[in-house]
């Protein structure tokens, strides 16, 4: 098994608790504290189970942490489904549907159907 990867210099476990008293986000705030333990000479299995994960989460976030701070300690938005009109596609839309109705195309439809509705509710 190779070396645990250290944790950047520029912080320390008095930093990271404040951090985590601070943020609004209980997921980064747990994982902060679960560093603050590795800053404070805990073992990497003090911080996972204070994190509530494996070794190879607690891995995971050092990674993270080193490369982009406290930041990279708050969970992404996942991407979701690709939309299924280009842009170009969703603007002609809005055009159409804020442009209302056409009588000459619609021949009065609409607004036959509504009336019918309102006859059916007694309105």
């Amino acid at each position: 098994m190779g070396a645990a990867i250290a944790l950047r210099v520029d912080f320390d476990g008095a930093t990271l608790r404040c951090l985590a008293r601070k943020t609004k986000n209980a997921n980064q705030s747990r994982r902060l504290l679960a560093l603050a333990e590795i800053y404070d000479g805990g073992s990497r299995s003090d911080a996972a189970r204070i994190g509530g994960v494996g070794l190879q989460i607690v891995r995971d976030w050092v990674v993270r942490f080193n490369a982009r701070g406290s930041e990279a300690l708050i969970d992404g938005k996942a991407p979701g489904q690709q939309p299924k009109l280009y842009d170009a596609q969703r603007q002609a839309l809005v055009a159409i549907v804020e442009s209302g109705p056409i009588p000459a195309v619609n021949g009065g439809a609409i607004s036959f159907h509504w009336a019918a509705q309102n006859q059916a509710s007694g309105a």
